[in-house]
C-alpha cells in the first residue's frame, strides 16, 4: 500500500498531466478555430475575388476549412433628373472578408486566388479580425440604411419643397455630399439669406 505522502505525490502528477492535456486541447482549438480574416484585392475586383474563391473552395474541396466569404455592400439612393435610383455601394472598397480555418492549406487556397494581393497582417500570418467589428460590419451591410445621392452643382437652382422655406427658390453656393446637404442663398422679404437644406428637402429646376 502507499503512503498518504505517495498518494498526494501520485494525485498531484494526475492533476497535472490533466491540466497539461485540457491546456494542449485548448491550443488546439484555439488553432482549429475559424475566425474571420480580411483580404486585401485590386481595387474593383471584389466581386470578382469572392465569386473566383467560392468556386476554388468547392474545386479544391475546402468547405470544412473556407466557411463564408464576404463582400459588404450598402444600399445607395442616387437623384438624377428628378428620378430614384438605388445601386449597392461597397462599405470597404478594396477588401473582402473571409471566415476561415487557418492552416496552410487554406491560405494557400485563399492567397493564390485571381486578385487577391495579401491578407491583412504580415506577410506569414494573418491577423484574424476581432468578431465585435465584422458584427459590426455585416450588420451595416444588411441593416438597409441609405444614403441618398443628388447631381447638384455650385450656381444651379432649386426649388425648396419641405422645411420652414418650402416653395422658395434659391441658388446653390455649397455642395456637401458627404452630410446629403447643401447651402443656397434664398431670397427672404428681398433680402438674400444663406440657408443650410438636405437633399430631401430640395428639387432640381
Amino acid at each position: 500500500m502507499m503512503s498518504e505522502k505517495e498518494e498526494n505525490f501520485v494525485n498531484e502528477e494526475i492533476v497535472e498531466d490533466t491540466q497539461e492535456v485540457e491546456t494542449a486541447k485548448s491550443s488546439d482549438n484555439k488553432k482549429n478555430q475559424k475566425r474571420w480574416y480580411i483580404v486585401h484585392t485590386y481595387s474593383g475586383y471584389e466581386n470578382k475575388v469572392k465569386s473566383n474563391l467560392e468556386k476554388r473552395i468547392e474545386y479544391m474541396n475546402m468547405a470544412d476549412k473556407i466557411f463564408r466569404v464576404e463582400v459588404p455592400q450598402k444600399t445607395v439612393t442616387q437623384i438624377k433628373g428628378g428620378r430614384k435610383q438605388e445601386k449597392e455601394e461597397k462599405i470597404f472598397p478594396g477588401y473582402v472578408l473571409v471566415e476561415m480555418i487557418m492552416d496552410e492549406d487554406s491560405w494557400y487556397v485563399v492567397r493564390h486566388t485571381a486578385g487577391v494581393t495579401k491578407f491583412v497582417g504580415s506577410a506569414k500570418k494573418p491577423i484574424p479580425a476581432k468578431e465585435s467589428e465584422i458584427k459590426k460590419i455585416i450588420h451595416r451591410s444588411t441593416a438597409q440604411t441609405q444614403k441618398i445621392e443628388m447631381d447638384v452643382k455650385v450656381g444651379e437652382k432649386v426649388r425648396i419643397i419641405s422645411g420652414p422655406f418650402a416653395e422658395f427658390v434659391g441658388d446653390i453656393t455649397e455642395v456637401y455630399p458627404d452630410k446629403a446637404k447643401l447651402r443656397a442663398m434664398v431670397s427672404i422679404f428681398g433680402r438674400e439669406t444663406p440657408v443650410e437644406l438636405e437633399y430631401k428637402q430640395i428639387q432640381k429646376l
